[in-house]
């Protein structure tokens, strides 16, 4: 018997990204770049926990407990006749259309129901999902077509009734009432390995006495979604033959032909050399091939999707200029900022010229690098911060999303050139907040002498205005409070929200802007991660290579390491140097290599995870054996001194470049 293809509202979330879409998920012969791992993704993002707990919030509910379709129909159904009931994971159906509702309450006549999301909103700032001008904010709109099609489903499906829509999310406002509430769901595989969650010790009544999940009425938001039209193919779509049309296309597995949109560039069936080697379909390959008649050569040469930070993507691709080489020096407008180095529009211009010419020698602007690194003061500091933020806090006092910051590495450059891994910090106790522990070891770091600090990217000083901010407004006796303040006042800047303004003495460099000022390696394809530059610049750089081609790290007489012994980082592989980062062992021996990588990326599908905060919740389980905790601290002790590494070695290279 052929298995009924309904359009659920996670496909329906995907034919909202891209309607062709539809016809690759589901499909093993198509690449996904998705995490294979659904367990890692729900510890990751936490969105398991969150639907666990918002359970407690509606006690007594019933558990519609099967993935079958059919099954699930039957049993809600069948729970449906009670006047009043509260289930959990309801299955609807109406024609080819099924959703499974997080929360049905049912009273009477009158159903509500509820999408739980592992997402915050602030309480005290209006209607978050609207712009002033009463649109719907574009980074809501997913969230709210995804319970308006649920409420469309169930009124289709149950005419009888009446419904009223609501997102359940974490109230950025919210007080955790007790210390370990997060530790308490515990994310695990069954036997089948399917992910729950297990509630280790009973959840007590302090523990729910302060909820930090709040209901949200999306009932006129909902009508605004019906309201709307979708064109495709110069055809006008109401919402309900919208609907209607996406369901049908799904169900007799018929491709919904798009023309190429920025969005492209992160689908995530898109496959890789290695992959399409293994004989995997590359969905986007076919989409472009079928809308723009392009063949395999044609993917060889950069698109406009490639350039760095370009804002007229979408103007391109609608006049039919996809390929780089059609645009001019006109499109991009390139001029100075009065700054020294490229300003935005100069480096794009600097990546067409370079794509179109074949260029791929990385560009340098020796003479305004060597004035910055003329003003650093030695020895230099080389910093890395691994960080937190989860949706039901760890501790007592804390609001959901709150950041953490458990882990720190510092590498330290002399001025006779001796480089030393001088520290390093992990707290991953369970149930102990690290904050201002970290601040008090990163302190002790960086306070005998003056020398100039570096960072990449802004996280680290966002994560101390943070802290500022926590010990600022903490009503707890904190001895060293004024000296903590004042340290990390002395080597930040203040972010744009601060109530107080500074920019300290010693505040950190960001080698991410030297890099977009100063450098350019054409193999990054304008990203300016420090996970594609490293790579780039040590198959560029014969100095860097001949270096660290030598078992000198962690070796006597050689570079000092507290987690490296002898170690060579440069090695070859089909004539180019390997991934450093691939040369570390996996932070959780039991995950693909592909997915370790997605969880690692900046460019990856947890944007707001990644592999160390994964493996910071891990260690917060008191269920993990102390073989399993000390593993994972030794590969996050690992993985960070890398991160520092890095930075050293670009440093490294530059200084090779401009004396």
């Amino acid at each position: 018997m052929t298995r009924q293809r309904y359009l659920t509202k996670s496909r329906y979330k995907l034919a909202a990204e891209c309607p062709a879409k539809l016809y690759y998920t589901g499909k093993k012969e198509y690449a996904n770049q998705s995490l294979e791992d659904p367990f890692l993704e729900a510890l990751a993002d936490g969105g398991f926990q969150v639907g666990e707990l918002a359970k407690y919030y509606f006690p007594g509910g019933r558990l519609v407990d099967t993935l079958d379709p059919v099954d699930a129909l039957r049993q809600t159904d069948e729970l449906m006749k009670s006047k009043d009931v509260i289930l959990y994971e309801a299955a609807i159906c109406f024609e080819n259309l099924m959703v499974r509702v997080d929360i049905l309450v049912k009273n009477g006549n009158h159903i509500q129901l509820i999408e739980v999301k592992a997402k915050s909103f602030d309480s005290g700032s209006g209607d978050p999902f609207l712009t002033n001008k009463g649109s719907i904010v574009s980074g809501w709109k997913p969230y709210i077509q995804d319970i308006a099609f649920q409420k469309y489903v169930a009124e289709k499906a149950l005419p009888q009734y009446t419904f009223s829509a609501f997102l359940m999310l974490a109230d950025k406002n919210a007080v955790c009432p007790t210390d370990g509430l997060n530790q308490k769901f515990k994310v695990t595989r069954s036997a089948n390995d399917r992910k729950h969650v297990v509630i280790s010790g009973a959840l007590t009544e302090q523990d729910l006495s302060m909820p930090i999940l709040k209901k949200l009425s999306v009932d006129g938001h909902c009508e605004m979604i019906y309201g709307e039209e979708t064109e495709l193919d110069r055809r006008i779509y109401e919402y309900e033959a919208w609907i209607r049309f996406l369901a049908e296309a799904y169900e007799k597995d018929e491709k919904i032909k798009k023309m190429p949109f920025p969005a492209c560039h992160s689908c995530e069936f898109k496959a890789s050399e290695e992959e399409i080697a293994r004989k995997l379909r590359c969905g986007f390959r076919e989409c472009w091939k079928e809308s723009l008649g392009w063949g395999d050569e044609d993917f060889e040469e950069p698109t406009v999707l490639d350039i760095w930070n370009f804002r007229k993507k979408d103007l391109h691709m609608s006049e039919g200029r996809i390929k780089m080489s059609a645009v001019t020096s006109e499109d991009i407008a390139p001029k100075s900022d009065g700054k020294p180095g490229l300003s935005a529009s100069e480096r794009q211009w600097l990546q067409v010229h370079k794509a179109g010419s074949k260029d791929v020698e990385p560009w340098i602007d020796r003479a305004s690098l060597k004035e910055a690194m003329n003003s650093w003061i030695y020895p230099l500091h080389f910093i890395d911060f691994e960080t937190s933020m989860v949706a039901i806090p760890f501790n007592r006092g804390r609001h959901p999303y709150e950041g953490i910051a458990f882990q720190l590495s510092h590498h330290v450059v002399h001025q006779d050139g001796f480089i030393e891994h001088k520290g390093q910090y992990l707290d991953a106790v369970p149930g102990k907040f690290p904050n201002y522990d970290f601040v008090r070891a990163l302190k002790a770091e960086l306070e005998s002498d003056q020398g100039s600090i570096f960072r990449y990217a802004a996280h680290e000083n966002t994560y101390l205005n943070m802290i500022h901010r926590q010990l600022c407004e903490d009503a707890e006796p904190i001895r060293d409070r004024k000296e903590l303040c004042s340290f990390i006042r002395a080597i930040s800047k203040s972010v744009r929200s601060s109530d107080i303004l500074w920019a300290g003495p010693r505040n950190m460099i960001d080698m991410l802007e030297l890099v977009k000022r100063f450098y350019y390696d054409p193999v990054t394809e304008g990203s300016n991660s420090i996970k594609q530059v490293l790579p780039a610049m040590l198959n560029s750089s014969r100095f860097l290579q001949e270096k660290y081609a030598k078992p000198i790290y962690g070796a006597k007489g050689g570079i000092p390491s507290l987690n490296y012994r002898d170690w060579t980082w440069i090695k070859f592989e089909n004539g180019k140097v390997i991934d450093p980062y691939k040369l570390i062992p996996n932070m959780f021996q039991d995950v693909s290599d592909r997915d370790f990588a997605l969880l690692s990326d900046e460019h990856g599908q947890i944007r707001e995870g990644g592999a160390a905060m994964t493996a910071y919740c891990k260690l917060q389980f008191e269920e993990l054996s102390a073989y399993e905790r000390d593993e994972i601290a030794k590969a996050l002790l690992r993985y960070c001194e890398l991160d520092t590494l890095a930075m050293v070695m670009i440093y490294e290279e530059w200084r090779d470049l401009v004396w």
